[in-house]
């Protein structure tokens, strides 16, 4: 959700396999690195995918991990000499070694052997394997990537996660559904008309989005992204936008105009008994659930400008809390609980703020851009996905809370790409 949508909420938008990766970025001070060595995997140059290769640069993504060269090829089985991964220079000496293997097996899948070695303290650490199909051979390197972060972190790793972002070419827009590195994915909506508001079921078997596409009135739809079957939510009178999940799945939150202004109402996983939230005369939307399910946040201009509010959800007493300057929107909930990230617009530039809640008093800007939009965690709390323009362009990126971490998705694939929403862990 975005600025965008909140406009639309005012009545001015009612009228109306990809292979880009992200790139890392580091800026800041202090971002500590363990250096890690990840070998070339027996045979995996008989496949159609380096599987050593999106390893490394989903580590390398996440800003925790530096990558030690090694060329050479190291299988599972193999007995390496640990102490010759240390005591090299700094920038070739690695605290842990990855090695493994592809091996194609009768009924035509693979078998992805891998062993991590604590090169430290000269043990192994995991010797484990993932079976995949042809088609799936990227998706079981992110997971053996998810499996070494864990394993050298202690957080669980987003790498096998996906994204949903909505691209525009002309006059036609796309929903996708990409991998974590934004690669990888296919269209799950394709439309002459506008998609907004992607939001992911909790079991990320569904996305919930508004089209125009029903006689070119927003209306809230929910599809299942593995079968393309998709349902129609909310198409009442007036405007039907901004759907966020239930921590549970049973239910959303949206905003109607059913009964005049923009309100927050809850209806059922199929659209069924709405029920109003907020009875104000201000426009009220972008209400998102916390974590436990217990409260709503969401942004309302009943002060005069857009802020950020927080109510019960069953509805009831607000309580504002957004105080950084006088437009804020876009809220998002980190899964954790602790954190809340949203947009801030300060001196005419939009930028991406992160609060612990609780100490919203506190929340800092952790971008450079100044056309921020839709924040968006990951599963583990760690990282938030957002649209921005970089370099005279629409683009996704991705920070780490601090801000000094940040990966942005090659933008020459698609050119205008917006309203990111990351998936939960996949169960």
């Amino acid at each position: 959700m975005n600025r965008r949508l909140f406009a639309a909420s005012s009545g001015l938008l009612l009228a109306a396999p990809a292979l880009a990766q992200f790139r890392v970025e580091i800026s800041g001070v202090g971002a500590t690195q363990l250096p890690i060595a990840i070998a070339r995997f027996r045979d995996e140059d008989r496949t159609t995918q380096s599987v050593s290769a999106v390893i490394k640069a989903d580590l390398e993504r996440s800003g925790l991990f530096r990558s030690v060269k090694a060329d050479q090829v190291i299988d599972e089985s193999a007995k390496p000499n640990l102490g010759d991964w240390r005591g090299q220079s700094a920038d070739q000496s690695a605290d842990a070694l990855l090695a493994g293997s592809v091996t194609r097996l009768a009924d035509g899948r693979f078998d992805v052997r891998y062993k991590l070695w604590d090169v430290v303290k000269g043990k192994e650490l995991v010797f484990a394997n993932v079976t995949a199909g042809p088609a799936e051979l990227r998706l079981a390197a992110h997971r053996v990537a998810d499996v070494v972060y864990e394993k050298l972190t202690g957080e669980k790793g987003v790498f096998s996660t996906f994204i949903a972002y909505v691209t525009r070419s002309g006059k036609r827009y796309a929903l996708r559904v990409d991998h974590a590195d934004g690669a990888g994915g296919e269209v799950a909506l394709q439309s002459s008309e506008a998609i907004i508001s992607p939001a992911w079921s909790p079991d990320g078997q569904e996305l919930a989005y508004v089209t125009f596409q029903d006689e070119r009135k927003a209306a809230v739809f929910a599809q299942n992204i593995v079968t393309g079957v998709r349902r129609k939510l909310a198409s009442f009178p007036g405007s039907n936008s901004a759907p966020s999940w239930a921590p549970d799945g049973k239910s959303l939150v949206v905003t109607l105009s059913r009964d005049g202004g923009s309100q927050l109402y809850i209806i059922g996983r199929n659209g069924e008994s709405p029920r109003r939230l907020t009875n104000s005369q201000a426009i009220d939307t972008e209400g998102t659930f916390t974590p436990d399910g217990k409260q709503i946040y969401f942004v309302s201009d009943r002060s005069g400008g857009p802020q950020i509010y927080r109510m019960p959800a069953s509805g009831g007493a607000a309580e504002r809390v957004s105080f950084t300057g006088s437009y804020n929107i876009s809220p998002a909930i980190s899964p954790d609980g602790r954190h809340l990230a949203y947009i801030s617009r300060q001196n005419g530039a939009f930028k991406l703020y992160v609060g612990e809640i609780g100490k919203l008093g506190n929340a800092q800007a952790i971008t450079e851009t100044s056309d921020d939009e839709s924040p968006s965690f990951a599963p583990n709390s760690k990282l938030i996905i957002y649209a921005t323009r970089a370099n005279g362009r629409d683009t996704l990126m991705t920070t780490t809370l601090d801000g000094k971490i940040k990966g942005a998705l090659d933008a020459n694939r698609f050119p205008d790409v917006r309203e990111p929403a990351w998936g939960p862990f996949v169960r």
